[in-house]
């Protein structure tokens, strides 16, 4: 029963969607806005990058807040904080407050992999900026950084649980990205041309 409660728990938390929250008190909702996506990019581009800044601390935040229930609460079980940081993943991206249309998950993975696994987080936030920085596509940053979780458990004898869970995730994270996807491969996928530093490298070299 306490096991099942952490997890409706987490999933609640999910639902709390950060965009979504701040954007009622600015009387917005970004989901009409944009890209149509109550994440952080979408917040970044259409409300400016403090209520970005917000939507982001309000997502990663959750993600921590629900494993680290799991963990204080779940009388030992190894598999529950990740069963936890899955179910508000899932909130996160089908919010129950939210008409169960949110965000992709990816912020809210961020916080769970803060309390999880930290060392994961060096990892994928040095994916996202290397491929970020090299392309300026976020989207494509996010799906390959969410990847790098499986060579990550696999290279660090990861047990069965770790392991399972890196290779969901990541596979979900494709899942959600499934529409700037395709967008990339019919080359309409939006760029943010200035962080591409690599190329500004290039051409100042050049």
């Amino acid at each position: 029963m306490t096991s099942a409660l952490l997890i409706v728990a987490a999933y609640l938390l999910g639902s709390l969607s950060g965009s979504l929250l701040l954007g009622r008190l600015r009387g917005v909702d970004i989901r009409t806005l944009g890209s149509g996506n109550a994440g952080g990019t979408n917040a970044l581009r259409t409300q400016g990058w403090k209520f970005a800044l917000g939507t982001v601390l309000v997502d990663v935040g959750k993600g921590a807040l629900a494993v680290w229930l799991a963990l204080r609460f779940g009388q030992g079980e190894p598999w529950l904080p990740y069963a936890a940081a899955i179910a508000a993943v899932l909130g996160h991206v089908w919010p129950v407050f939210h008409g169960f249309r949110g965000g992709k998950g990816a912020g809210t993975l961020v916080g769970a992999l803060l309390v999880l696994w930290p060392v994961a987080v060096l990892v994928v936030l040095a994916a996202w900026l290397l491929v970020l920085t090299a392309t300026g596509y976020v989207g494509l940053s996010t799906v390959l950084a969410a990847a790098m979780l499986v060579p990550l458990a696999w290279f660090t004898g990861a047990d069965d649980v770790r392991f399972g869970f890196a290779v969901l995730m990541a596979v979900f994270i494709v899942f959600t990205h499934r529409a700037n996807l395709a967008r990339l491969r019919a080359g309409t996928e939006a760029r943010f041309e200035r962080v591409r530093l690599w190329t500004r490298l290039r051409r100042k070299a050049a």
